[in-house]
């Protein structure tokens, strides 16, 4: 490592900070340039820890460069640039500072060398993403960004928490190996699985990505669940709970995706169904199953991110997003369509493209042992993810029927961005030693054997069938204007139970607090100070003419009591009496010590 090397975060996130600084055409060139010096500074750096610092009893490490970390790392540059080519239309300095500052909080997750550096950039992508939600700047916008934020904040919460408690306990704060066994570790699980979008945990990604910006879904896209995926393959490999929710987030976003009507909500659906199949290869936990989730990682951000863009680009052209107001458009965007296509192909696992060839692994590692019943969830999901993102993307935005819209194609940037990541998915399928020759493990896979290819096609071949029969029969779900009820319902209803309890319980409080001590108190006290004396002095007669049942007498001392308050003539007995009475006190006091 040479002296003129950076942190790989700090180019990235210093530079998104600077954005508002330029304008116009250096803007772009600004954008498009931090991923490209941030990617050539990366490559600068050795393996190994780096920039170690002295943390109270421990260290803070800002970089651990190695196989797992740095796949990662060229993925989120690659798709960094993308992404900001994709956008560079936008002026928006918001979206442009979010945007980068987002990418660069996603590389110093992935390159923490320590729990606590980790923590600082998972709560910077929580901030930099929610900022992406909110500048689309919708009263449906304001409520997902909001709630995305909370969401997120308490899954932050659990991690710091459990990092505390790991760090008492073992007295090491290094981001290495973890394993369940400890409340420490099953809080730092939880938090890691807030962002990685488990099943109950989930909703907030279909809640917010289909509500963000045009070009924020495709950086939202990229970058929170697949830093969970890394820390889910850095802290908890061969974990057996990971087998059974990565089954379950495989299985259960098909049937929410093939009822939706929104596309965007479809590919939101869809990103939860691809991590569910790295969730499983990371608890399997086998050096094959490990190199098949990692893959799957680094192409799931290339062929999701290009759905995204070229769903984008549908919605920048038309305005409109939902499968029952698009169609037809093949004839006015023919580009977006076949880029859309080779992306619905990629996530399909077609032969010669990107997902064929990770997710395949994934699968071959479940087949083995007694996980077969693993290997035929993830064979559903399959089958199912074809459906809802292989056909029903591209059919009902580009075929299906004739919605009559007519509209330019997406601008260059824009094609150039999708077609790139297109060329990408190809290139990865027909080349995959390129992609294993970066994975942790070595690896000698071959995914083109005549067993596999044939099984593979036969998949998506009755796929296609099945879907066909289905439309043709009026069964398959019809795409109808709806909103689909998922597992948030419990919380924005049991949210606003609470609200409301604790607005009726508190405002309640706060009411009889106002009463007490904001109006009756003050004024008691403002009676009393008025003439303390004669109040005093009443409240004693009223005692005494109550004890010696002589009520007569009270309203003649009164009388005697207001004459002397009137001309301040008190009897000094009185006064003497205390005196004496408080110096006893006092004495006895004294005494007693």
């Amino acid at each position: 490592m040479t002296i003129n090397v950076l942190p790989p975060a700090l180019i990235m996130i210093l530079g998104g900070l600077l954005v508002p600084l330029f304008k116009g055409r250096s803007r772009q060139a600004w954008l498009l340039l931090l991923p490209v010096v941030s990617f050539i500074n990366l490559l600068q750096i050795t393996d190994g820890s780096h920039w170690v610092f002295p943390f109270l009893s421990d260290q803070i490490v800002l970089a651990r460069i190695d196989k797992l970390s740095l796949i990662f790392c060229y993925i989120f540059h690659l798709v960094a640039f993308l992404a900001a080519l994709f956008a560079l239309h936008v002026k928006d300095t918001v979206q442009n500072v979010a945007g980068t500052v987002y990418a660069g909080a996603a590389i110093g997750a992935v390159c923490a060398g320590d729990m606590f550096t980790l923590f600082v950039f998972w709560e910077l992508l929580t901030i930099s993403a929610t900022f992406l939600i909110l500048a689309r700047r919708t009263e449906r916008a304001l409520g997902a960004g909001f709630r995305y934020f909370m969401v997120h904040v308490a899954g932050g919460l659990c991690l710091l928490a459990g990092i505390i408690m790991q760090v008492q306990q073992t007295g090491s704060a290094a981001f290495d190996l973890i394993g369940l066994g400890t409340t420490a570790s099953w809080l730092i699980f939880i938090g890691i699985g807030v962002n990685c979008a488990w099943p109950m945990l989930h909703p907030w990604l279909s809640d917010a990505y289909p509500e963000a910006t045009i070009t924020g879904t495709v950086f939202l896209s990229a970058f929170t669940t697949k830093t969970a995926v890394y820390a889910l393959a850095r802290a908890f490999p061969g974990t057996e709970e990971l087998i059974f929710i990565g089954a379950a987030m495989a299985a259960f976003p098909i049937f929410y995706a093939v009822i939706e009507n929104d596309l965007r909500r479809v590919l939101a659906y869809s990103l939860i169904n691809q991590v569910g199949f790295m969730v499983v290869g990371i608890g399997i936990g086998t050096a094959l199953s490990i190199n098949g989730a990692i893959a799957h990682a680094f192409n799931d951000v290339l062929f999701k991110g290009l759905l995204f863009m070229s769903m984008g680009a549908v919605m920048y052209r038309t305005g409109k997003i939902n499968a029952t107001d698009l169609g037809g458009l093949y004839k006015s965007m023919p580009w977006s369509c076949a880029f859309c296509i080779v992306g619905a192909a990629s996530i399909s696992a077609f032969p010669l493209f990107s997902g064929f060839v990770s997710k395949s692994m994934v699968m071959e590692a479940a087949a083995h042992g007694d996980l077969r019943w693993v290997w035929f969830i993830l064979l559903f999901a399959s089958a199912g993810v074809f459906h809802h993102a292989g056909i029903k993307i591209p059919f009902f935005a580009f075929f299906s029927h004739d919605s009559g819209l007519r509209c330019k194609e997406a601008p260059p940037h824009m094609l150039l961005a999708m077609g790139a990541s297109a060329l990408l998915c190809i290139l990865i399928g027909t080349f995959p030693q390129y992609l294993y020759n970066l994975l942790p493990y070595a690896t000698d896979y071959q995914p083109y054997t005549v067993s596999h290819v044939l099984a593979q096609t036969q998949l998506l071949f009755f796929s296609a069938l099945a879907f066909t029969l289905l439309l043709l029969a009026g069964i398959y779900p019809p795409e109808i204007r709806s909103i689909n009820l998922d597992a948030d319902w419990f919380y924005r209803k049991g949210g606003r139970l609470v609200f409301r309890f604790c607005q009726s319980t508190f405002d309640g409080l706060n009411a009889w607090a106002n009463r007490i001590f904001a109006q009756q108190l003050p004024s008691a006290l403002s009676r009393f100070f008025a003439d303390p004396g004669g109040n005093i002095q009443n409240y004693g007669l009223r005692l005494w003419a109550e004890a010696t049942g002589h009520p007569d007498h009270e309203g003649r001392h009164a009388q005697i009591i207001s004459r002397r308050n009137r001309h301040s003539a008190y009897p000094v007995g009185i006064g003497v009496l205390l005196a004496v009475l408080l110096l006893a006190l006092v004495s006895l006091l004294l005494y007693l010590r």
